[in-house]
């Protein structure tokens, strides 16, 4: 069991008395879902609803909330996960069951973006995140995306509820959205929130729980006024249904209910309800609501959902860590009297306040004037401003307790997945984790001006995003920047010029390509100096091996007898983590092999760390030749969703592109294409098909895995390298 960083007994009550809402009435949800399936859109309706906002903004207008940046307002798309804070009240209502009836509610929500490209938002969203709306489109179902999030949730075990978006639009369909989460997710999802009636026809939901329907006033375009009524006589039997296969379900799941139910005791709503969020936390239930968020019918029963039924911070176990001293097991659990911890998912550059750091307080609290340690870097910084996000305002608070999401300004030293906490019981929790780039390019200032301020701007770019790399090329003295795709790069370069008036040149995308080895193999190497005077001496023998697809580069000291002193064993992993970065093909990383430095010599007078490093440079090198290296590529997952009529030019594009194709599905007139497709042949794909289908098809691609590059194409990757 581990040791816990919190000290109060467990019967003590986890709220400062001093907290405007206690952790039991804490909601920290996260909005997340494919591409363009109505996050940002559903994100400001509930922002209305809850009074933050006197004014509902449109994406297609460029006036959201959350979608703050030029870049976001002029493309309709979510490129940084924005936090917001809000109260919700829940009303009580004639005849319906709520399980917290009239309670003030305070819910913060990230709007988390839907493009792969920035996926890492998603990611370190998640990690700090209770519970989740996950967001599908009524007519399209189970996207390529929505698999991607959906695993990411399941990764950092986030409870979730579904919302079926979109059922006004023409093709919507509640059921087939449903049993594709099913399917392709591998979901236990049932309904509770029935969208009644589809289309131009979209009148409200059916509430299953309660068997009530709740019904939109057609002259209230705002979608603030409904009724609760009786269920309509033409869909009583499905309401009727959808309550007795919850009923059942919660019998298979619920202890409790089962219970009752071999009892013959008789279930109520209230048992029901508690059932279901219990179900929900445990992530073996996903409740499932339906409605449009565009056309404001069903977002209010919604967010009384979320606060039914997906957890608090006292929900949920507490966070894991470790002593940043011997890695012995820790936990910080919520709690307000605790020692203060919590992590820093976000950084960002405010145009008014300057660096802002996102943090989420797992124990304790933090005030103004406080000082917090970082067990990174081992340093102390004071806190001197902390603000929290209220919808399009940025309000200055004096504390944040456990459980809280909010911002620090001006602390210098952090970087995202940093831990923060008491110095004097320190804890390094868990930080996200983030995919490797998948696509670089060489940058250049355009004047001597701009040479300065590009590099502060892709410093300050880099610490705000983990998937953005900078480096620059060895032999060629290039800046190359690296990132998730075409749009994360192109974003990149418009942010340089608007927000630090950089211009720059850029040259033509390139793949990240990595190379691997297929066999074991042993390397030598020797460094020997002599030119008068004191010499240069270090001798390093290595075995390498394969390791397992995604295990990175693993290194173990295996000498004995100290053929090579205990003071440059350092030296030695150094060299081996410099030699990896460039591959004997093409120069690119080596990734996934293990290295055991297993022997070697060295010099009285003449060995020093240097000689080491460059020693087990050459050792690596000699043994990588020997190894069977191989070229990997990263393939894309790609689907494209097109008329019947073209499904067949889309196919044979997608084969001259070298293209595997995992499986076609039609749904009415259209055709979803699935393939696994290299990076390297998906550069001008989006005006390819364009042409092929008189743009009416669409795609989406997200990155899959790495393969190796066939030998017919390893030549020219080889050539275009050297150009």
């Amino acid at each position: 069991m581990p040791a816990t960083a919190t000290a109060p007994a467990a019967t003590a009550n986890p709220n400062s008395p001093d907290r405007a809402f206690p952790l039991e009435r804490t909601r920290n949800i996260g909005i997340c879902a494919h591409i363009d399936a109505g996050k940002t859109t559903l994100t400001e309706r509930i922002l209305f609803y809850t009074g933050m906002i006197h004014k509902i903004g449109e994406v297609h207008e460029g006036t959201t909330v959350t979608d703050w940046m030029e870049q976001e307002r002029e493309r309709g798309i979510t490129i940084t996960s924005a936090a917001t804070t809000c109260a919700w009240l829940q009303k009580v209502e004639p005849d319906i069951f709520k399980l917290y009836d009239g309670i003030n509610m305070r819910v913060n929500i990230i709007d988390t973006p839907g493009h792969v490209d920035f996926t890492a938002e998603v990611e370190r969203s998640l990690r700090v995140l209770d519970g989740a709306i996950a967001v599908f489109c009524g007519v399209a179902g189970v996207q390529p995306q929505s698999e991607t999030v959906w695993r990411q949730a399941t990764k950092y075990n986030v409870p979730r509820i579904a919302f079926v978006n979109k059922m006004d639009r023409t093709g919507a369909d509640f059921n087939a959205a449903v049993e594709s989460m099913r399917v392709k997710l591998g979901a236990n999802v049932w309904p509770i929130l029935i969208p009644l009636g589809r289309e131009d026809y979209l009148r409200g939901q059916i509430d299953v729980v309660n068997q009530k329907a709740v019904l939109y006033s057609d002259n209230d375009v705002m979608g603030s006024t409904y009724e609760v009524a009786e269920i309509p006589d033409d869909h009583k039997e499905l309401a009727q249904k959808a309550y007795d296969d919850l009923i059942t379900q919660m019998t298979d799941l619920d202890e409790e209910i089962g219970m009752m139910f071999l009892e013959e005791k008789p279930i109520s709503k209230q048992d029901l309800k508690a059932a279901i969020r219990r179900q929900t936390i445990a992530n073996r239930f996903v409740p499932v609501a339906g409605g449009s968020a565009f056309k404001n019918k069903g977002v209010q029963y919604l967010v009384d959902s979320v606060v039914d039924y997906l957890p608090g911070p006292l929900d949920i176990p507490p966070a894991k860590g470790q002593d940043p001293d011997d890695a012995s097991p820790l936990e910080a659990a919520a709690n307000d009297t605790a020692n203060f911890s919590s992590l820093a998912f976000k950084l960002w550059s405010d145009p008014f306040v300057g660096k802002l750091v996102f943090f989420r307080v797992y124990s304790g609290k933090l005030s103004k004037g406080d000082t917090v340690y970082n067990p990174r870097t081992r340093k102390r910084e004071r806190i001197s401003r902390l603000i929290q996000i209220q919808a399009d305002k940025r309000e200055d608070i004096d504390t944040c307790y456990s459980g809280d999401i909010a911002a620090i300004v001006g602390i210098r030293n952090i970087t995202t997945g940093d831990t923060l906490c008491d110095e004097d019981h320190p804890i390094l929790l868990e930080p996200p984790s983030f995919p490797e780039p998948v696509i670089s390019m060489a940058i250049e200032p355009k004047t001597k001006v701009d040479q300065e301020k590009m590099g502060i701007a892709l410093q300050r770019l880099a610490e705000e995003d983990p998937t953005f790399r900078v480096f620059t090329h060895e032999e060629t003295g290039q800046t190359i920047i690296a990132g998730m795709g075409e749009l994360h790069l192109e974003i990149i370069r418009d942010r340089m010029m608007r927000e630090f008036k950089v211009e720059a040149n850029a040259g033509k995308p390139q793949i990240a390509y990595k190379e691997t080895i297929l066999a074991p193999a042993d390397g030598e190497g020797k460094l020997i100096k002599q030119s008068g005077g004191r010499g240069q001496y270090g001798h390093v023998i290595v075995k390498i091996a394969p390791n397992e697809r995604g295990k990175g580069v693993t290194v173990e000291n295996k000498t004995v007898g100290g053929t090579i002193p205990k003071e440059y064993i350092p030296a030695c992993i150094k060299g081996i983590e410099e030699g990896v970065l460039n591959g004997i093909i093409g120069g690119y990383p080596v990734i996934d092999i293990h290295v055991d430095i297993v022997d070697g010599s060295f010099h009285d007078v003449d060995s020093n760390e240097m000689a080491f490093k460059l020693a087990a440079i050459f050792s690596l090198k000699d043994a990588i030749k020997k190894a069977k290296p191989i070229l990997l590529e990263p393939i894309m997952k790609v689907e494209n969703i097109t008329p019947d009529e073209f499904q067949g030019d889309i196919m044979g594009d997608l084969n001259r592109r070298r293209a595997k194709i995992q499986g076609i599905e039609t749904k009415g007139h259209l055709s979803s294409v699935n393939a696994d497709v290299p990076l390297a042949e998906m550069f001008g794909y989006a005006t390819a098909i364009r042409s092929l289908s008189k743009g009416r098809s669409s795609y989406s691609m997200e990155p899959s895995h790495f393969e190796q590059v066939p030998a017919q194409v390893l030549a020219a990757v080889i050539d275009s390298q050297k150009k």
